[in-house]
């Protein structure tokens, strides 16, 4: 069993910065990606950033240049900070990640999530 715990999510005035984290743990021998979903209201979940276990990254369109994804292997954790924040970000934020397990293979797993607010 693995289990993702986010932070970071709140309240942030237009143009702030807020920094997420998500930490794995569990029965976890290696994380291949790790990244960051939103889903804003009445909206479908979209990518915002990803990255996988060699550093490479990918970002959405609507982020990239505000928000930088990274990750630190040892503490199987995954960070996006995000700036500029604009209100169009508000969304409730998901970590994602594709583990390979100890026993069983690889495998995707989900955060609970975590509210952004950005208000104008």
């Amino acid at each position: 069993q693995v289990q993702l715990v986010e932070s970071g999510g709140g309240l942030v005035q237009a143009g702030g910065s807020l920094r997420l984290s998500c930490a794995a743990s569990g029965s976890i021998f290696s994380i291949n990606i790790m990244g960051w979903y939103r889903q804003a209201p009445g909206k479908e979940r979209e990518l915002v950033a990803s990255i996988i276990s060699g550093g490479s990254t990918n970002y959405a369109d609507s982020v990239k240049g505000r928000s930088t994804i990274s990750r630190d292997n040892a503490k199987n954790t995954v960070y996006l900070q995000m700036n500029s924040l604009k209100p169009e970000d508000t969304a409730v934020y998901y970590c994602y990640c594709n583990v390979n397990r100890l026993w069983g293979g690889a495998m995707n797993y989900w955060g609970k999530g975590t509210l952004v607010t950005v208000s104008s």
